[in-house]
Parts: structure tokens; sequence; C-alpha cells
């Protein structure tokens, strides 16, 4: 495709382009670039936290299998004690014609409430000499969760076995959370350097990560040749050909807004040229905003619509359905 992505945004912060009319043009050819499948959502949820969303896991299932969504993120588990059955699962997806669910993974940071996680290595923020060599320090926005070195065998073999899991299960595929890891490790201060080389592997930062969804795919698809691989954010990847073949969609936070404030033009510009690959693809991108103002969400729920992209709007803690337009 060929359109630049700075020609993409009609409406920005309440200021209409200069020329309305080659803007609207332009909406359209976007548009037509993003036809969508036949099994493409127009609609989604993206719900974490089970036992808030539902007193329990029965009422849970029920309210998933009668709402209008397409496609269902959901936690791997229902809660840090009660996981998913596969007849659940299957109960949610008989509540509409051609759903799919898919299990949330953090594949590029480590939870401290996983099952995984070994109490001797340290509790929020501190870490014991007994922490393994590829855990890194606490993310400070998300208390519990650690950087993690992706590229270590340990690791993602740890991760392996949770998509082993969720497959299992009977889940339609992974949503990959901190995909865009790599970018804390390309930071060299203030500063962020693109493509920077990791000394342990030898390439890139955005090299390894590629690498790793790839072997996440290939696992899923082992046990499920249709499996979903929809990774989160770090849009830069879609650059590498062989990340945009591997995946079946994309999800991408904060697009528009940032809260109830809207976000920089440059950021939403940026992004927006790494989706266009997306949109030659004609492979689905699902936009998760989190603006509690009504006006905003209309802004993002029009400015979706004019980029080909899947809206929905909920709660930054993810307990809810939230509102896909549906």
């Amino acid at each position: 495709m060929v359109t630049d992505s700075r020609t993409l945004i009609m409406k920005w912060q309440g200021v209409q382009m200069q020329r309305p009319a080659m803007a609207a043009l332009l909406a359209v050819l976007f548009l037509q670039s993003v036809a969508r499948a036949e099994d493409a959502p127009r609609s989604f949820a993206y719900v974490l936290q089970g036992d808030a969303f539902a007193e329990t896991k029965a009422t849970a299932v029920q309210r998933l299998a009668t709402c209008d969504r397409d496609w269902l993120v959901l936690d791997a588990v229902f809660a840090a004690d009660t996981p998913w059955e596969r007849s659940d699962l299957d109960a949610v997806r008989q509540g509409h014609p051609g759903r799919k669910v898919v299990a949330y993974i953090s594949i590029g940071e480590a939870e401290d409430y996983r099952p995984y996680w070994q109490p001797a290595w340290g509790t929020r923020g501190h870490r014991t000499a007994a922490a393994p060599a590829w855990l890194g320090k606490e993310n400070p926005s998300w208390k519990g969760n650690y950087r993690v070195q992706y590229w270590h065998t340990d690791w993602q073999q740890l991760m392996l076995s949770a998509v082993d899991q969720a497959m299992a299960c009977g889940f339609d595929g992974v949503y990959l959370d901190i995909v865009d890891a790599f970018e804390s490790f390309e930071q060299n201060g203030s500063e962020f350097i693109d493509d920077r080389v990791n000394p342990v592997t030898g390439q890139s930062y955005r090299h390894d990560m590629v690498q790793w969804v790839k072997i996440i795919a290939a696992r899923a698809r082992e046990k499920h040749p249709a499996a979903l691989i929809i990774p989160q954010n770090g849009s830069q990847l879609l650059e590498h050909a062989d990340f945009l073949a591997v995946i079946s969609a994309m999800g991408i936070e904060d697009l528009f807004t940032n809260g109830n404030a809207m976000q920089s033009r440059s950021h939403t510009r940026e992004v927006l040229g790494h989706l266009q690959h997306m949109a030659a693809a004609k492979k689905p991108i699902l936009l998760v905003e989190y603006s509690t103002s009504t006006e905003r969400q209309a802004v993002t729920r029009k400015q979706a619509a004019d980029n080909g992209l899947v809206w929905l709007v909920t709660d930054r803690e993810l307990t809810t359905l939230g509102d896909s337009g549906r």
C-alpha cells in the first residue's frame, strides 16, 4: 500500500484537515485496502479478571455465551485456582456463530501471580539470589510484573507450557501481550535505538521477539493448525515479513487516546504507518481504547471506522465487556 499514514487521520483533536475532500477520498482508499476476510471479527471483548467479571465461573460462561461479540480474549484461567474447561469454552462459542475464544498470555514479562512463579524468586519488587538469570527488574507501572530476557530458553519453555495448556483447554489461539518488550532493551537513557543489537544473541532485540513469536505460533499450531496468533502492540515488528506472515491479527492499545487525553499525533501517525502492512495483508486489527469520556469514546470509534479497525473501549482493569459498537 502506498498511501502515507500521515494522510489517514481524518480528524484530530477536533480539527478538520485542510482538504476535507482529499481526506474523505483517502479514507475510502484505506478502507478498501482492509476489506475484511469472511471470518474477520466485527466486534470483540477483552476480559482478564474473570472473577471480577462474574462471581462464579458458571455465571461468566453464561454472560460470555450470550454476549454479542465475535471474538473474545480471556485470561487463560478464570481465576488463579479455577481453570477454564473445554466444556466452558465450547459453551461460550456456541452462543454466537463463528465465535473465536483466545487465551491471553504475557510473553514479555513474568507475573508473580502465575503458577510458574516460585516464591523463592522474591515478591513485589524484591528479587532474591535464587531468582533465575532471565528475570529482570519489576515494572514500576505494573506491580508484580517483571522484565524478562524473552530470548532465554528457560523462560521460553515456561511460556510454551502455558501455550500447551491453553490449547489443551480448547482455546482457538493465543493473544500475546508485552510483545513490545524489545523497546525496553532498545532504551539508552532518554534515547531509543531502533534495531539495537542484543549482545547475547548477536541479533536485534526486535529480531529476537519475531523469532519468539514464530516459535509460539509453531507450538500452538502443532496442537491446532488453525490457531490464531494475535500479538498486542509492538507494531514496529510488522516491518518484518516473517512476523506479518505468521500472525493472524494484531491488538493495539491507546492508539488515539491515552486515558482521556488525546495521543500525540506523531505516535498515532507512526503506528498507523506500521499498520498499513496489516491492511495490505487483509488481517484484522483489534483496537483497545480506555477513555471514560463519552466525547473521547466517540472520537476513537469514528477514527477506528475511518481506519478499518475493530473498535473496543473498555476499563483498564479489563473486568467488563466494554463497548465494541454492537
